[in-house]
């Protein structure tokens, strides 16, 4: 592993392979793209219930489908519980981006990756949320670090995916791929904000 460009990509203990969990190909774009050039493969793990409407959440699996199956990577499908998810973030409904309502969505969002993690075989997990400007990079830590605390067998990778040229190149690729790109985080609550 080690460094390109600068930019430091240590998968803990050494993994050649990585579960992404992805909220989008626009966000995973990048990330992706450096992962392999360090000899890193990673299986993109689609678990997003929150997104809205359905239609939407379609789209954007969709679209990181097309660009895993460009590269030849894997993608799962966590399936779509958008009432789960509703459920989770019950009398959160008018919290502010980045608000309360933002962690405890990464918290159920991580923890599904973890635990699909630790059935298949999994070591590592990270998430390509730390890539998108509009998310506080301490909430996806604290949500990814709980995510993994009581599955010993799977470890959280923090990253700052923001950071090494990785925004610029997220943009090019975007362009090259004629990627759709959605314009707001994906939840119903998060629409008002735009």
């Amino acid at each position: 592993m080690g460094k390109k460009k600068g930019y430091d990509v240590s998968v803990p203990g050494g993994e050649e392979k990585v579960l992404l969990h992805t909220c989008c190909a626009p966000c995973s774009s990048a990330i992706v793209e450096c992962l392999l050039k360090h000899d890193i493969t990673p299986t993109i793990f689609y678990c997003n219930p929150n997104i809205y409407p359905l239609e939407e959440y379609l789209k954007r699996k969709n679209e990181c489908t097309r660009y895993a199956e460009s590269l030849g990577l894997e993608i799962i499908d966590a399936d779509y519980d958008h009432n789960s998810w509703l459920g989770c973030v019950k009398g959160l409904e008018w919290e502010p981006e980045r608000g309360s309502r933002c962690l405890k969505c990464f918290k159920l969002r991580l923890r599904k990756t973890a635990e699909y993690a630790r059935d298949n075989g999994y070591r590592v997990i990270t998430t390509t949320l730390a890539s998108s400007r509009w998310k506080s990079l301490e909430q996806i830590e604290e949500a990814g670090l709980a995510a993994c605390a009581d599955i010993p067998e799977v470890t959280y990778w923090t990253q700052n995916w923001r950071k090494g040229g990785l925004s610029e190149r997220r943009v090019h690729i975007i362009k090259e791929m004629n990627f759709y790109n959605q314009t707001y985080c994906g939840c119903e609550f998060s629409i008002r904000n735009n």
